[in-house]
């Protein structure tokens, strides 16, 4: 059975439905899904790709296009390329009649390619980063038209501008994230440490906090600021921190200050980032039995993120060499986290923990310190 095309209030609606969820998504993937799906409702497609621009290897790649993953061809290349270069929509009925079409795209998907539409969207400064491609028209008329050119011009218009916003934030998170984890190993590197340990505590952090229930968002938050969970090792002197030896209770007491000094570095901000990296730095050594330093907080008065990371650091600490000590096999460090369930750590994270083990040894094994 055919799909009829919209009315002009359909349409309305259909372009305020997906402009009120462009503008309220928090990440470039959300923003790319709800592009393609307004496309490809507002013209009546069977299919809708967004394509972006990979300057650097000079390919064009989508993320999003329904019934695939991501695909990617050479710059200039394909009916999208054409488009691209010369800064004009194309539409063409059949494309297997048409020498720009590229049938590999069709090849890895298994997908038959019948009717185009291919549009350019520009940035808010004239330039242009990508193209809305439709595919298959799904309406009695099996081929596009003018009416469906001015329909997908009048959402690229839109959609251009909104995904160059959302890509000059991720932009500016990934700057953020690069600054934190280059200051992160810093204080790995005055301890003698390499800068694998923060990585690797990074990417504990987000397995246990996806296996405890956190968001994704949650996750991916604490993932970013647990490198800083150590930063303020930068203030503790060489001879106490990288001692060999056992430490007086004198100089147990300095290194323990690395934590207030870490939260002091980073509470003031006004940014979510640090706010969070400044609770992973001074609560990733209290203990669930109220043990630990240096407030002496126990059970959930812990931040949740500070018991994630402490049961990550932990392991990774026991799991590499140290000046002071050789790597623990994996089953005494299985063991000293029984032991220690309910006193140091919260007897659910050590559940997680032992759930989503196989996964933590493939971190650690894909980010094996190199001697």
């Amino acid at each position: 059975m055919y799909a009829k095309e919209l009315s002009p209030e359909q349409l309305l609606k259909v372009i305020f439905d997906y402009t009120a969820k462009i503008a309220s998504a928090s990440n470039l993937k959300s923003v790319l899904v709800h592009m393609a799906n307004m496309g490809k409702e507002m013209i009546r497609a069977d299919r809708c790709a967004v394509w972006l621009i990979d300057e650097p290897n000079q390919q064009l790649y989508t993320t999003v296009a329904h019934g695939v993953d991501e695909l990617r061809i050479p710059y200039g290349s394909g009916i999208v390329g054409t488009s691209i270069i010369s800064g004009q929509p194309i539409i063409i009925k059949d494309a297997y009649n048409d020498d720009r079409h590229n049938t590999n795209t069709d090849l890895q998907t298994g997908y038959h390619t019948k009717s185009i539409i291919t549009v350019p969207f520009t940035n808010n400064d004239g330039h242009i980063i990508g193209a809305y491609q439709a595919i298959n028209k799904l309406t009695e008329i099996d081929y596009f038209t003018s009416q469906d050119l001015e329909y997908l011009s009048l959402a690229a218009s839109y959609a251009g501008k909104s995904l160059e916003s959302v890509m000059l934030h991720e932009e500016i998170i990934a700057t953020q994230r690069e600054i934190i984890s280059t200051m992160g190993e810093v204080g790995e590197i005055r301890s003698k440490e390499t800068g694998n340990h923060v990585r690797r505590v990074a990417e504990y952090s987000y397995v246990i906090a996806l296996g405890y229930g956190l968001s994704e968002e949650e996750a991916e938050l604490l993932r970013t600021a647990s490198p800083m969970h150590d930063i303020g090792k930068v203030a503790i002197p060489d001879s106490i921190l990288n001692k060999p030896g056992k430490l007086t209770e004198e100089e147990y007491e300095v290194i323990k200050s690395h934590t207030k000094i870490g939260s002091q570095l980073l509470r003031g901000s006004k940014r979510e980032l640090l706010r969070t990296a400044a609770i992973v730095a001074e609560q990733h050594h209290e203990k669930w039995d109220g043990t630990g330093y240096p407030a002496g907080l126990s059970g959930e008065q812990i931040h949740i993120f500070g018991r994630i990371t402490a049961v990550a650091d932990v392991f990774d600490a026991l799991s590499a060499k140290r000046v002071y000590k050789p790597d623990w096999p994996l089953d005494k460090i299985n063991n000293l986290f029984r032991e220690e369930t309910g006193r140091h750590f919260d007897p659910q994270l050590i559940e997680v923990y032992f759930r989503e083990l196989p996964k933590l040894l493939v971190i650690r094994e894909r980010l094996v310190d190199v001697e």
